[in-house]
Order: C-alpha cells, then structure tokens, then sequence
C-alpha cells in the first residue's frame, strides 16, 4: 500500500484510536503523531512518529509516511504547518477550511458572517476601564456587541453598543449585556476548561486580572430547554451527509450521555442540516465537522463547533452503517449513514467493565489510556433501544441509563455552565 492510500492522524488519542480502528476496517493505513508511546491508538497504528503534536518537523516526517493528513483536535498551528502545505502536504481539512473554526471567536465571527444564529457575544478586550478622572474624555467611546442576527430584536437594541461613560470606577459591560455572563477562553479550552461564569462586577474583574482579555470573549448565559449536536461530512466532490441529530446531556461540564436519534420536528432537523450544509460548503471543507446547539425559547442557536470527529457521534460506530470515524478514513468520499440507537458514556475498571458488557444489547469500547482521573474519558458504552414510540424510548433510554448508573455512579459536578 502506498503513501497515497495511507492517513496520517496528528494527535493518539481515543479519537485516533477509534480511527485507526475504521482505517484497519476499510484496509486504508494509518500513521500517527503523539508524543506518548503508550497512548491510545499507537498500538493500532501501522507507524508512530513519537513528537508532540504541535511539532511541525514531526508533521513534515509524518507526511512523508502519508497521503493526507488530519487532526485528532483542533489545537493546531496553522502558521507554523503553512510552508508544508505550500510544498504540497495534502491537509484534509485544509488550513485554510480549519483557520476560522479552531478558535471560538473566529467561530462567532464566521457564524455571524453567514447569519447564523448563536450567543450574543463581546471579545474581552474590547471592554474598557472607566474611572471618574476619564469619564469625559471617554464619553463618546463605544464597543460593538456582536449579535449573529442582525434583523433581531435583540440585535435593534445592541447595535451599536455604547460602553457607559458615567463616573465609575472598574470595567462596565457593553449595553444589553447583564449578568450573569459566560466567559470562554478563544483557544484551548475543552471538557469545561478555559470558561468562566461571570455573576458579577467582581468576577469580571478577577477575570481580567488573572488572563490576557484578547485571548476571552465573553457570552450571553444562555437558558437553554436542550442539548443537541450533529455530525456532517463532507467529501471532495463536495457531497455533504449528516447524522441523524442527537440530543446530548453534560455533567460537569463534560458529555455525560448521547440519545441518538432524538425527537425533533422536521422543521428543526432541516434548520441543522441546512446549517451543517452551509458551514461545510462556505468553507470548502472536506472531513468531519461537529456542531453543538442549544435549544432555546427563541429557537435553535448554535453554540460551538468541531473541526473533527467528536463524542457525540461515538453511537455511530455501532448505530450507523458508516460511522463517523469511516467517513473521516475516507474523507474522499462522504458515505450515507442509518439512523441509530442510544448512547451512554461512562468509566469503569475490570469489574465495572465486565458489568458494564454484561448488559443486554450493549457495546463497551475501552480505549486503553494508562492512568485515570476524575473526569477524564476511558472509555463509552453503545445501548440499543428497542422502543419506536419517541416517548417509550426515551423512558427505556433512562432506564437504560440508570442500569449504568448503579455499576459506575457519576463523579460530583464540579462547576455550572450555560444552561437553565
């Protein structure tokens, strides 16, 4: 097999793992770069180029093994891998499709290009420091609040938003913004890393102090009724498939369980692949993207995105006829999936594990990580459902659900975020 029909995989986590596993499946190679040489999917893959996964020189040599190349995240440096896709390194998705996604408010910003409905949102530096001694000579500055709809009632009122000059001392918030808020580190942040939720003056301002403000922007908290999520693809011809839409449920921050496929109008479902369409054809985007909504009184509003395979489509691997990580192995061509099952994720060791497996109709994937923590992800469980009755089966999905619970109690949650 030659370098054309090989992938490279940046990244040996659980998400190359479960590549590496859909590669071995479809016969297609898959060479990996990591710096840890026991993680998850070294031993799948038919190479390892043992380098952190931000070393460009480790990328050069891995694309010497391979004829494309993806990411198992999106802590990618664009600039630093440039010069290797000018040379003709195959990046799928291009760096071009990646740069406006693997920061969230380059995300907000391409959300809003397209009109696309998310949070109201401000960058953290764009707030200013106001005291009594230069309230007039600010008295005419102002800070655009980003509303992703202009046409909105909200957008009428926020644009443009004018910071308030009065005599005080300390940051003051763009108007139409109110507490509580919810701030985001723009890179870096995952699992409810990198955010913060802001009550009060006070919590602004200790934010401020204790992090670079360009690197935050700061969110309307945003009440939502539901969770849901998708996952498209798209292929080279620009073909675009999407998963059926699921609901996903968090627990401290970090994706607890996955209801696949979950009850929704047709109206809704069309809004997401309409919306997964036009994010994946505005960027010329080739691989797998997610897309995490909130389900608001308002209506639908997207709230992050992926640029990869992602854990709200693991149910995929055993509820679809191609999983998401096949159509990332093979991201020339974007497959039709079926519709599916349920999903719940959950943690165990030897004797949780046996339980866990022992369940009726359930599929344990274990991904082997050396060492655990509280919260950390070793593993997820696949549990079909047999109800068709939207409302019976999600009762036999809770019920399914607690079975899991009494072999592996959830850990306390740590920290709210957005939500009701």
């Amino acid at each position: 097999m030659g370098a054309a029909e090989a992938i490279g995989i940046v990244g040996g986590g659980q998400l190359a793992w479960m590549l590496a596993q859909a590669a071995q499946r479809q016969g297609v190679q898959l060479h990996v770069q990591t710096p840890g040489a026991h993680d998850p999917a070294v031993a799948l893959a038919a190479s390892v180029v043992q380098a952190d996964v931000r070393d460009v020189a480790g990328t050069a040599e891995l694309a010497r093994r391979c004829g494309a190349i993806s990411f198992e995240n999106e802590w990618v440096d664009l600039d630093g891998l440039a010069p290797l896709a000018a040379s003709g390194v195959r990046f799928l998705p291009s760096l071009e499709a990646l740069r406006p996604l693997v920061c969230k408010r380059s995300q907000r910003e391409l959300l809003q290009r397209l009109n696309l409905p998310s949070p109201r949102w401000f960058p953290l530096d764009q707030l200013q420091q106001h005291s009594p001694a230069d309230s007039a000579a600010t008295a005419d500055t102002t800070v655009p609040a980003t509303d992703p709809n202009p046409a909105s009632p909200a957008a009428a009122s926020a644009t443009p938003a004018a910071i308030s000059a009065a005599p005080s001392a300390g940051p003051r918030l763009p108007e139409g913004f109110s507490y509580p808020l919810m701030a985001k580190a723009a890179s870096g942040g995952y699992d409810g890393r990198g955010t913060a939720v802001l009550r009060d003056d006070t919590a602004l301002e200790a934010l401020l102090e204790r992090v670079r403000p360009g690197d935050w922007i700061v969110e309307e908290f945003v009440r939502f009724e539901q969770e849901l999520a998708v996952v498209a693809a798209r292929d080279a011809q620009g073909e675009v498939m999407v998963f059926p839409l699921v609901q996903t449920h968090q627990h401290g921050q970090v994706c607890d369980w996955v209801l696949a496929p979950v009850e929704a109008s047709h109206a809704l479902q069309q809004a997401v692949r309409n919306m997964a369409a036009s994010l994946l054809t505005s960027l010329q985007y080739v691989g797998v993207l997610a897309i995490e909504f909130f389900v608001t009184n308002d209506g639908l509003v997207a709230n992050e995105m992926a640029p990869r395979v992602h854990n709200s489509g693991h149910w995929t691997i055993d509820g679809a006829v191609t999983s998401q990580f096949e159509n990332r192995a093979a991201a020339d061509s974007a497959e039709d999936p079926a519709t599916a099952t349920a999903t719940s994720s959950s943690t165990a060791y030897a004797e949780q594990r046996q339980a866990l497996a022992a369940l009726p109709e359930a599929q344990l994937h274990w991904y082997g990580k050396a060492g655990s923590t509280i919260g950390r992800k070793l593993g997820h469980i696949t549990l079909l459902l047999r109800q068709t009755d939207a409302a019976a089966r999600r009762q036999e999905a809770m019920e399914r659900l607690a079975q899991v619970r009494q072999i592996w109690p959830l850990p306390p949650a740590e920290e709210d975020g957005q939500g009701a």
